[in-house]
């Protein structure tokens, strides 16, 4: 396998948190400063990965069942590795992700109750065991984040997907899941209070980003 030498970094947490607008904006900061940036997100990224993420995500239709919804979202990122995120990386390009194998551990470990352990298997399986250099967990409490959901909603004229409304008791375990994940790994995870303004999570986010570009 040949050595990675870009910069990959990825933006994890739950519905509502504010990743979208925080990803954008440091793909935007890093072209402005003269870096190959390569933007994508899970599921998706590449054609197949589309067509996958329209089928976990859709409210209405056969829903998949907890193990096809697994295997869907381990589909979509070896397509997206393969295609997408080695032969950037191998040109040294920076990847920013919006979420990775983080939210597999979150969603479907704590959220869905497969094994940590077995998901762990099947991701490095999908995956060649690569790891973000660097990973950012946005914490929003769940109030915010639900009014936060009602407003996009609203603006979009659209309705919550299929994972959205999964139910409180669910999102209580997918947050505790990737608060614990990120505790686990110090020195990847870096934890963004995400209740503030857009600006004042973007200097928290770049504020830490700045060791790993310089």
């Amino acid at each position: 396998m040949k050595a990675m030498k870009g910069l990959f970094i990825t933006f994890e947490g739950g519905e509502g948190c504010g990743k979208s607008t925080q990803v954008a904006r440091l793909a935007e900061k890093l072209r402005e400063m003269g870096r190959d940036v390569v933007l994508t997100r899970e599921p998706g990224g590449t054609e197949l990965g589309e067509k996958i993420r329209t089928l976990l995500k859709a409210p209405t239709g056969e829903p998949p069942c907890d193990r096809s919804e697994v295997l869907l979202f381990l589909a979509a990122r070896a397509q997206l590795l393969d295609h997408v995120i080695r032969p950037a990386l191998a040109r040294g390009a920076c990847i920013i992700s919006d979420r990775f194998s983080d939210s597999t551990f979150a969603y479907q470990g704590y959220g869905r109750g497969f094994s940590l352990e077995l998901l762990h298997q099947m991701n490095a399986f999908a995956c060649h065991s690569l790891v973000p250099h660097l990973t950012f967990l946005l914490e929003v409490a769940p109030e915010v984040a639900a009014a936060r959901l009602r407003k996009r909603e609203t603006e979009s004229a659209t309705c919550a997907d299929r994972i959205e409304r999964a139910g409180s008791e669910f999102h209580q375990r997918l947050s505790k899941g990737f608060h614990e994940l990120a505790v686990a790994e110090p020195d990847r995870f870096r934890i963004i209070d995400a209740s503030g303004t857009p600006d004042e999570v973007f200097d928290q986010i770049w504020t830490l980003t700045k060791p790993f570009i310089s």
